[in-house]
């Protein structure tokens, strides 16, 4: 973890909401990774999440949409079951305990960066190769920034191919385009 600063406390709720509010661009390595990982942060993939869905659904693809900003909400939730419920042990850097990796796995922002990267190339599949960059610089910088550890990132990536993989199933599937058909030809709806 080259880039890394010196150790924090735990990231607050409000600093896991508001896109770098903690932080602290410590160097120029620590701010390439702040500003690359930024679109992985809680609100701003949901902005970019609901973005793509807002641009397949006007494209005439609502399955789509609805199943991309499923794959963000159902991710979201694992990640936090995960973090409330798993325990690892403590990580120690010079004698001194790193608080904030002790409920870091999965990385939330390789996670959410996975699934954004995923639904704006369904909405615009000319940027598949630039999204598919920023998304390994993601997961680089996230561990050489100290952000996280490989394990982190290494979850946060699984889970995030996981949910993908389950939103790109379903909406191949026709599942929700059959049950709207469904809803649309019965009398009175």
């Amino acid at each position: 973890m080259p880039f890394a600063g010196k150790p924090g406390p735990a990231p607050t709720f409000v600093s896991s909401l508001v896109p770098l509010y903690h932080a602290s661009f410590h160097g120029i390595g620590d701010a390439v990774a702040e500003i690359v990982t930024l679109p992985g942060q809680v609100l701003v993939s949901c902005g970019l999440v609901a973005i793509a869905a807002g641009t397949l659904w006007t494209r005439g693809r609502p399955a789509a949409a609805m199943t991309w900003a499923a794959a963000w909400t159902a991710a979201m939730v694992v990640e936090v079951a995960f973090r409330e419920t798993l325990t690892r042990p403590a990580l120690f850097r010079h004698g001194l305990h790193l608080v904030a990796f002790d409920t870091s796995w999965p990385s939330g922002h390789a996670l959410r960066s996975g699934i954004a990267a995923a639904a704006l190339a369904a909405a615009w599949p000319r940027l598949r190769p630039l999204l598919a960059i920023w998304l390994a610089a993601v997961a680089v910088l996230l561990e050489l920034a100290g952000f996280h550890t490989p394990t982190d990132v290494l979850g946060g990536v699984l889970l995030g191919t996981v949910a993908v993989a389950g939103a790109l199933a379903l909406e191949r599937s026709g599942l929700l385009d059959r049950r709207r058909a469904l809803r649309g030809a019965r009398p009175g709806t």
